[in-house]
């Protein structure tokens, strides 16, 4: 994933350096209010060679369904398989920062990701639906290569949706055993719903904190502070399914920070809403996702070195150890 706040100058580098290490996939996202998917992504596919680049992700409610289709078409035409596009709902604190949060999420997901996904496969469509009205539209020039189209979604209902119209689901961090069981049903319960209209394939995409580290004590500790979100209300959905979900709630009950929340998690825990380890332990963690569903996972760059600890470029020559054992 490419850090949020990465200073722009360092963009290409970085993916250029991704792509050097043999990394599959580079991930751009669009928080508000640091930098635009579209844009990002475009400048990262004409300046690299073949890794493929995923937007994780568009918030639906803040562009036209035809003019997203219209830029993911036009990028897709230009670099054929190598773009994966995420619509999500988007933070509602920040959606409704910016005036566009609906009042039906999962409605205005499903019809967007539909309409979307319609026009870039070459479609033309007329729709009247609760957000998209769509008279007689379809793309001048739809890609030979649509891109797939996934929903970046949480909770079991909005998979629901994603299973219904998408072409895949971006699970936001942390994924788990657990939390796949209760993914993987409720996109099920989607698809069987749809029928024969839904999308041939579903992958599943996790995004995921990772420190490579020979020790994995230190390893832990380097990645606590990034724990702390996880106490948050948003991140229900993940932390329920866990085996310790009453212990956690009860940890995060008495603790008054999110700061102190994260410092107290015990060691267990963190091995399991995180990847911390040497080469060979990741590498195990990573092959457990995949046995659980998973296609690809996207890992938040984290320093393991004390003396480039806010340098995402350690954590690439980390994860170069991961990708190539021989790398160093």
């Amino acid at each position: 994933m490419v850090p949020r706040d990465l200073p722009i100058t360092d963009l290409l580098p970085f993916v250029s350096r991704a792509e050097e290490i043999g990394l599959d996939e580079v991930w751009v996202v669009e928080d508000c209010f640091f930098r635009g998917g579209i844009a990002q992504a475009a400048t990262i596919l004409a300046r690299t060679e073949s890794i493929r680049v995923g937007i994780g992700i568009l918030p639906a409610a803040v562009r036209s369904p035809a003019m997203t289709a219209l830029e993911a078409g036009t990028l897709a035409e230009l670099h054929p398989g190598r773009l994966l596009l995420g619509i999500g709902h988007g933070m509602p604190a920040w959606m409704r920062q910016i005036g566009v949060w609906p009042a039906s999420p999962l409605t205005l997901l499903e019809e967007t990701t539909s309409a979307v996904r319609s026009l870039l496969r070459g479609e033309r469509l007329s729709t009247d639906g609760r957000y998209v009205q769509l008279d007689d539209v379809a793309l001048y020039s739809p890609p030979a290569v649509a891109p797939p189209v996934l929903n970046g979604v949480r909770g079991p209902r909005s998979l629901e949706v994603s299973g219904r119209v998408a072409d895949g689901t971006i699970l936001d961090m942390p994924v788990t055993p657990e939390y796949l069981g209760v993914v993987r049903a409720a996109v099920e319960r989607g698809r069987a719903a749809a029928g024969p209209s839904a999308p041939p394939e579903h992958t599943l995409v996790a995004f995921t904190l990772a420190v490579v580290h020979d020790d994995v004590a230190t390893a832990r500790e380097i990645v606590r502070p990034a724990l702390a979100t996880f106490g948050a209300a948003d991140w229900t959905a993940q932390i329920d399914p866990l085996p310790f979900a009453a212990e956690f709630r009860a940890l995060l009950d008495s603790t008054p920070t999110p700061q102190e929340l994260s410092r107290a998690l015990p060691d267990e825990w963190v091995d399991q809403l995180a990847i911390v380890g040497p080469p060979d332990v990741v590498r195990a963690r990573l092959a457990a996702l995949e046995a659980n569903g998973v296609t690809s996972v996207v890992v938040v760059p984290t320093s393991p070195d004390p003396e480039r600890p806010d340098d995402p470029f350690a954590a690439l020559d980390a994860l170069a150890r991961v990708v190539a054992p021989a790398a160093k």
